[in-house]
């Protein structure tokens, strides 16, 4: 993989850059533990490079976004974090804060720099302070993970930015390619993070510079009124029965969460995983544009919901939160997994972790039940106070069928236990657990 130099990647993706003038501190010749060459090391790379360090930093449009860029030189040193490095970077978070900008890292790094010891190491307790007090700003943090992302650039400011994009066949890891054990090569890619969770999007060159002004406008555009629930996307009837309701929520006609996207958004960009080594197909997380203003949105697709499924909503929902972006979710799920795998994988603490999520979130949540509501995976969807409900749907306990067997009643029972439950959209309204039924949007 060709690797471009810093600068090259910094104007192929924005405009009007202008860098930090950070001074560079004294260090002796050698270094803070006088290694033997490392004078005549930096010189050679200054003179390959025309840089004083391994990273770039400053401002520039995005678009018509304004960001501070944090961008790599893998070629000074392979792009090691020394003293200098530190410095650097702790200015460009500190100018973020001030500015109120959002912060964009390109990153090409072999990780901490060996000339410097343990001194070089240090450097990333102050990258990950200088991220977390951004964090805690509510600024959005973007990482960009070019080839190669290991070391302790892939443990801070790669792993740990709000929205992690990576270009297609970069290594990335935490071990370099020198220190890794035998086997597995594939393990240290962008794709494998990407299908084990840990990278929300690959993204070509080409395409780099639109991916980001996209998130960038997403992730900058704060608002504090709530989302307003979708209209429901067909005509349908109010059910006389609870197993009618069952039965035209399960029905393979009905609208899904797709197509309630796709019908609610102008445009919009998914985040993928649960950054802990899981993905689940079943549960759509992201943020999209909306008449001016962005919504963040964590849907169920009718699968039984993966504990991954719960961690990612989760995750949707704090950064939101955090951003000052409302979110919507909807629900659609006949229950939690509940196998010998998703009890392993930690369902009760995924289910814990969205029930916290949407519980404590400091933006609202607005909720439409589009499909099946089954019991606790459903609920932890679902805001309280703040629930819609479309004609073709059910909200309960749990399932008509799981109810039959929890009370030792016979198959034949289920549709009279169905409408026991009081499931029905209708019925959801009077027990005020939704606060109406929505209809199909005129014109």
């Amino acid at each position: 993989m060709t690797r471009q130099p810093a600068r090259e990647v910094v104007g192929a993706i924005a405009n009007g850059f202008v860098e930090f003038p950070t001074p560079l501190r004294d260090e002796p010749a050698d270094g803070p533990i006088g290694w033997p060459g490392y004078r005549e090391a930096r010189s050679a790379a200054e003179e390959r490079t025309g840089e004083k360090e391994s990273v770039v930093c400053g401002t520039a449009k995005v678009g018509d976004v304004e960001a501070v860029l944090i961008a790599f030189e893998f070629g000074f040193l392979g792009g090691s974090l020394g003293q200098r490095t530190g410095d650097r970077i702790e200015a460009a978070f500190a100018h973020a804060r001030d500015a109120r900008l959002p912060v964009v890292s390109l990153i090409s790094t072999g990780g901490s720099r060996m000339q410097q010891g343990m001194r070089a190491l240090m450097q990333l307790q102050r990258v990950a302070r200088a991220s977390a007090l951004t964090r805690a700003s509510g600024i959005p943090q973007i990482s960009v993970l070019r080839d190669p992302t290991t070391g302790g650039g892939w443990a801070t400011l790669g792993a740990g930015a709000d929205v992690i994009l990576a270009l297609p066949e970069a290594q990335v890891g935490f071990a370099g390619s020198r220190v890794r054990p035998d086997g597995s090569p594939e393990a240290y890619t962008a794709e494998a993070k990407y299908e084990w969770g840990q990278v929300d999007a690959l993204v070509s060159p080409d395409a780099l510079g639109p991916t980001l002004e996209r998130w960038l406008r997403l992730l900058t555009a704060r608002s504090s009124a709530a989302a307003p629930p979708p209209s429901a996307l067909r005509a349908a009837s109010l059910p006389s029965t609870g197993w009618e309701a069952v039965e035209a929520a399960r029905s393979p006609r009905r609208p899904r969460a797709v197509e309630y996207l796709d019908a609610y958004f102008d445009w919009r960009s998914d985040v993928s995983g649960d950054r802990t080594g899981g993905v689940d197909p079943g549960v759509l997380c992201g943020f999209g544009w909306r008449d001016g203003r962005t919504i963040a949105y964590a849907a169920q697709c009718g699968t039984p919901t993966l504990p991954s499924g719960f961690r990612t909503a989760a995750r949707l929902v704090k950064l939101a939160s955090r951003l000052g972006i409302p979110v919507l979710t909807l629900v659609d799920t006949p229950g939690a997994a509940n196998d010998a795998a998703a009890e392993q994988a930690g369902a009760g603490g995924a289910i814990a972790a969205m029930f916290e999520a949407v519980a404590t979130a400091s933006i609202p949540v607005t909720t439409l039940v589009i499909g099946e509501g089954g019991s606790g995976g459903a609920l932890a969807f679902a805001a309280l106070e703040s629930t819609w409900v479309t004609p073709d749907a059910y909200f309960s306990v749990t399932s008509p069928e799981a109810a039959a067997a929890i009370l030792k009643r016979p198959a034949s029972e289920v549709p009279d236990i169905a409408n026991q439950l009081h499931l029905r959209p209708q019925d959801l309204v009077d027990l005020g657990v939704a606060r109406a039924v929505v209809s199909e949007k005129q014109g």
